[in-house]
């Protein structure tokens, strides 16, 4: 199990269960034996604690993980404010910078056989002036698993998402369905349409749940679907 394996969370919108989806498949992939770890490059939001500043998706991500990592090489931007990205940073005065990622990136990867970046909201979300965080997936090389969050809109969502990933020769290796409304009306129509049209396996199917519990999600994933998963990249690459 050495060969290194990444995959790039993205989502259909802000607040869809990337992290949620990304901590259940470090779980996961460790219960198949692999050494794992979840990187958040930007995270926007945290909160003070014991003196030093958390951010909960990154916090969540590291726990999930197995194998131990510097902070800064699994959070290299972490931002106070809960905004876009590229605002946040310019509030903070930095510069949000793709190559310093990929370089944290790599030495993540040195150390694990499966390496799970989550973006930040949406697929073209902007990081600086002129790079989103597509352009951030295309830098790393990754595929990339799409979360869709199932409510009402999701359909569009979801096209409009892997239409962007098309349009950047990104490669969509899988999605999950994410019920982040319960009351969603026709949800299973909506499911029907969205295996119909999206290019690539459905994962799992996630139910609602009040409080994230990626131990829990993990139950909802196939190990043989992961482990396609991994074996359909190894025979792409």
């Amino acid at each position: 199990m050495n060969r290194v394996h990444g995959f790039f969370i993205a989502g259909t919108d802000t607040h869809v269960g990337k992290t949620l989806v990304a901590a259940a498949l470090l779980h996961a992939y460790a219960d198949l034996g692999y050494r794992v770890l979840g990187m958040k490059p930007v995270a926007a939001g945290a909160e003070l604690i014991d003196g030093v500043w958390v951010n909960e998706d990154a916090a969540m991500l590291r726990a999930a993980g197995n194998v131990q990592a510097a902070p800064e090489l699994l959070n290299p931007y972490l931002l106070r404010e809960a905004i876009a990205p590229h605002i946040a940073a310019e509030h903070k005065g930095v510069r949000i910078e793709i190559p310093r990622i990929r370089a944290a990136y790599d030495e993540l990867a040195a150390q694990a056989d499966v390496v799970l970046v989550e973006g930040v909201g949406g697929l073209l979300v902007p990081l600086s002036e002129h790079k989103d965080a597509a352009d951030l997936a295309v830098a790393l090389d990754l595929p990339l698993i799409l979360v869709v969050g199932m409510r009402l809109g999701c359909i569009n969502h979801a096209l409009l998402t892997v239409a962007a990933i098309a349009a950047r020769g990104l490669k969509l290796a899988g999605w999950v369905a994410n019920r982040v409304d319960p009351a969603m009306a026709a949800y299973d129509e909506n499911l029907a349409a969205l295996r119909k049209r999206l290019p690539a396996p459905l994962l799992a199917e996630l139910p609602h749940m009040a409080s994230a519990d990626p131990q829990r999600a993990a139950r909802f994933l196939s190990q043989q679907k992961l482990t396609a998963l991994l074996s359909n990249i190894s025979k792409s690459e």
